[in-house]
């Protein structure tokens, strides 16, 4: 059984910092590709920031060089991210959601909500 566990999201004024995590617990023996994506009102969910197992990072545009993803390194945590969200903006705003792929399984947090908001 594999769950995913997001915390971090809240309420920051634009311009601000933010910094989700993701725990992926479950049975691992190796290191999985891992994404962070969002979900606005309205809108279709996209990727935001990806990370494979090698630790090859991509990024959608409209984040690039303002959100950071990275992995704990800790060998018993190497299914653990963050991303780090810096220079918020209003349209940063939405749910974010943890992703991975086992054996051709997606699987999904449950979302942190982030709010850009003055």
């Amino acid at each position: 059984q594999v769950q995913l566990v997001e915390s971090g999201g809240g309420l920051v004024q634009p311009g601000g910092s933010l910094r989700l995590s993701c725990v992926a617990s479950g049975h691992f023996f190796v290191t999985y590709d891992m994404g962070w994506y969002r979900q606005a009102p309205g809108k279709q969910r996209e990727l935001v920031a990806g990370i494979t197992r090698e630790g090859n990072t991509n990024y959608v545009e409209s984040v690039r060089g303002r959100f950071t993803i990275s992995r704990d390194n800790a060998q018993n945590a190497k299914n653990t991210i963050y991303l780090q969200m810096n220079s918020l903006k209003p349209e940063d705003a939405a749910i974010y959601y943890c992703h991975i792929v086992i054996s051709s399984h997606d699987y999904w947090g449950q979302g942190t909500q982030v709010t850009v908001s003055s």
